[in-house]
């Protein structure tokens, strides 16, 4: 009898009920709905922090299990924050000039209410009109679409064109790398439609809610931040559990036997693309109601970048891992870069964690890929007992001379 997808994948139901009672915990903590011994900053730090850990599962997926190292990814997280912002910065600017023309004693008509949203939007960078593509930001749910077709579409062309080209290994990071530059450097430009390097702001103002207080609001988005990291955490684990999970594996270990054997290898390759660009899509949308602001400076390659280091110190190939990788750097990160971290005295120098935190990170990683390959998730191995087969040199496969590991030879 084919035993259940959960009893198969126990670490699914575990993972569910640490992250249930996390959010309980930080509710009952919370400043809205508890004791008040959180701050309601800290709230949307941790509610930023799951959205990072959703985005580190979708690079784990397409890096850890289907080895492909994009470093374009955050640029698909912050499109999805441009999606619901634009919906987010228009409404709430709809709500002012409503309320400012009502004031003049006549009703104000459509277009004049239009007309100053637009003024107050773009006269930061010198318009006064509504660029092409702010057609749907009146419509919450055209713009939520957009938050999915946009970074999903771009995903799609960017992928079947790489992929058709067999492009692989470093040519495609630096691929997806330089498509994450051109991207934030049109987004700079005044006459991008998304307002420069102003970007988008005041977008932790939720539209008709202007009684809902900051600390309910916190909370709010930190649920739904804890509820899209459960669902996608399932959903990959799904994924990966099956034969297409694999599938993708063996196109990590050896790409053209899978090819060989029969396999779409570029049809595998381009779905994982395009599926972890929507999640990662998601998590920006997400994530960036919590920061209040979003600008071109979030598409940045640095960004892309820190994302692969979070998931290889957590340990890639794990799902499990990517999650804690992505939470401790990024609490720890918050730490260090915020100025609570106390400076350290040498006599002849001061180091002031703020200034050093990078060099850390770096040397972190540096540690993790020469002396702990499994990165923490490996820690879970240890606990629970689980080893790397010692095989002293036995085929892997049909043949007598498949998949051979050197290693084990030694």
């Amino acid at each position: 009898m084919e035993r259940s997808f959960l009893a198969k994948n126990p670490s699914v139901l575990w993972f569910i009920l640490i992250l249930a009672l996390f959010t309980l915990g930080v509710t009952v903590l919370s400043e809205a709905y508890g004791v008040a011994f959180l701050s309601t900053s800290f709230v949307k730090t941790l509610g930023k922090t799951l959205c990072l850990c959703l985005v580190a599962l979708a690079m784990d997926l397409i890096w850890g299990y289907a080895g492909i190292l994009s470093l374009g990814h955050m640029a698909f997280f912050a499109l999805g924050g441009y999606g619901l912002g634009m919906w987010l910065m228009y409404a709430r600017t709809e709500e002012i000039v409503v309320a400012a023309l009502a004031q003049g004693g006549l009703p104000a008509t459509p277009e004049e209410v239009r007309q100053g949203i637009a003024v107050q939007i773009f006269g930061v960078v010198g318009a006064s009109e509504f660029p092409p593509i702010w057609a749907f930001a009146h419509s919450f749910w055209a713009q939520m679409a957009l938050v999915v077709l946009v970074p999903g579409g771009l995903a799609l062309v960017f992928g079947w064109l790489a992929f058709r080209s067999r492009v692989t290994g470093v040519y495609l990071s630096i691929l997806t790398q330089a498509m994450t530059l051109a991207l934030a450097l049109y987004l700079f430009q005044n006459d991008s439609g998304l307002r420069g390097n102003n970007g988008l702001s005041g977008l932790q103002n939720l539209p008709g809610l202007g009684d809902v207080s900051q600390d309910a609001l916190s909370v709010w988005f930190f649920w739904a931040s804890a509820f899209a990291l459960g669902a996608g955490y399932v959903l990959l684990a799904w994924v990966v559990s099956g034969k297409f999970g694999s599938v993708i594996r063996a196109i990590r270990d050896d790409e053209q036997r899978v090819r060989f054997l029969g396999y779409s290898v570029e049809g595998y390759k381009l779905f994982v693309f395009t599926l972890t660009a929507v999640i990662a899509a998601i998590a920006g949308a997400l994530y960036y109601p919590q920061a209040g602001i979003i600008n071109p400076a979030e598409l940045a390659p640095i960004a892309s970048i820190y994302l692969a280091v979070w998931v290889a110190i957590g340990g890639r190939g794990r799902l499990y891992g990517a999650v804690i990788g992505a939470a401790f750097v990024s609490l720890l990160s918050s730490w260090f870069t915020g100025g609570r971290a106390p400076s350290v005295p040498l006599g002849f120098y001061t180091v002031n964690w703020v200034d050093w935190w990078l060099v850390l990170l770096g040397l972190s990683f540096v540690a993790v890929t020469l002396f702990a390959p499994k990165g923490m998730g490996g820690l879970f191995d240890l606990w629970a007992g689980v080893r790397s087969p010692d095989r002293k040199g036995a085929a892997l496969g049909p043949d007598d001379g498949a998949l051979m590991e050197r290693e084990a030879k030694e």
